[in-house]
């Protein structure tokens, strides 16, 4: 069917804005690190344009952006968030460990399949039952928490604990499988640790996914208009629960990543990735309505997240501070996506 003037113009309209969207958030990363220039040309802090303080930005942000790019998904769908991620790193991270007594493989295996799973109750029930996504992923994450608690006692455990210093791995003759796991994501390719790695190949498949699958065009139809999408044959039951199944793999991967490098397995190891992660799809230009963003400019909203938290460290903020400052942004974001939407007919409710 041949497109006519106006539909040519909107598609090329719409493909401008999201350039311009996905130019702007780096624009806006730029003037962050303009201002870091001037803070440290005025003495105030010192060593933020240098190579290795940059490398340590990504680094340091490489987590948040792993959890970021399965949380985008879940907000593209129109549901919002999905506030079970934190202890479900922790579980996995915690049965990983739990579970090295049985094998490398085993641990990592085990823990996959506890967060898959966790991932698609939230894509039954949400997706299925229409249950609000926010209370229900909130109470996932407390009773998920109650079991840590019930089963761990809030003990630490390490995987040096775990299994016994003889016990060497076939494959790894030598080589213990504790040691395996908790050198894993301490790696580096070409001096660039994995998790990095991993955050930059994830952002790379999600925004494929987004733009060039038939469920990235059905996500975003979902996420615009769910009763159209339903109208127009799309099944938003399954749209809406592989949102969450994805952003259970990112907690997956996360969970593993901050369990191998803290060597820890806890309770408290994914405390605050949702919030962060929602924060940095929200300032990398998605909305809460749905519909609308990029993984490419969630990236851009972690990288700018990443240089903030490093001037306010340079300078020496206080931790509870930064926690204040990020929500204070976190706000204000939320408040002019929410003024453009209204401009544009719609609303975050």
């Amino acid at each position: 069917m041949e497109q006519t003037p106006i539909a040519s113009r909107t598609l090329q309209f719409g493909a401008l804005a999201r350039f311009v969207n996905i130019v702007g958030i780096y624009l806006v990363a730029g003037l962050f690190i303009l201002i870091g220039i001037a803070l440290q040309s005025a003495g105030l802090i010192q060593n933020f344009m240098t190579v290795s303080n940059f490398i340590n930005i990504i680094d340091n942000v490489s987590l948040l952006g792993i959890v970021a790019v399965g949380m985008a998904f879940v907000t593209y769908s129109g549901c919002s968030a999905d506030l079970s991620v934190p202890t479900t790193m922790a579980l996995t991270g915690i049965i990983a460990v739990q579970m090295l007594q049985f094998g490398f493989v085993p641990a990592i295996l085990a823990a996959t399949a506890v967060g898959l799973c966790i991932g698609l109750v939230n894509a039954v029930v949400v997706g299925k039952l229409k249950a609000n996504p926010i209370i229900w992923t909130l109470a996932v994450n407390y009773v998920t928490l109650g079991i840590i608690r019930l089963i761990w006692v809030n003990k630490q455990i390490y995987p040096e604990t775990i299994t016994d210093n003889k016990q060497a791995i076939a494959l790894f003759d030598g080589i213990y499988r504790q040691e395996i796991f908790s050198n894993l994501f301490g790696n580096e390719l070409f001096d660039i640790r994995l998790p990095t790695i991993i955050m930059f190949v994830l952002v790379i498949l999600g925004q494929l996914i987004l733009t060039r699958t038939t469920f990235g065009a059905q996500l975003k139809m979902t996420g615009s208009a769910k009763k159209a999408a339903r109208f127009s044959g799309i099944n938003v039951d399954f749209t809406i629960g592989m949102a969450f199944i994805l952003a259970a793999v990112s907690a997956v991967i996360g969970g593993l990543a901050v369990t191998s490098l803290s060597r820890t397995g806890a309770y408290y190891n994914g405390t605050g990735y949702d919030f962060r992660a929602v924060t940095a799809v929200i300032i990398g230009g998605m909305t809460l309505a749905g519909g609308r963003g990029s993984i490419v400019g969630v990236l851009g909203g972690v990288l700018i997240i990443g240089i903030i938290n490093d001037i306010m460290t340079l300078i020496g903020v206080p931790t509870l501070s930064q926690d204040m400052i990020r929500g204070l942004i976190f706000i204000i974001v939320v408040g002019i996506n929410a003024k453009s939407l209204r401009s544009l007919g719609r609303d975050d409710s």
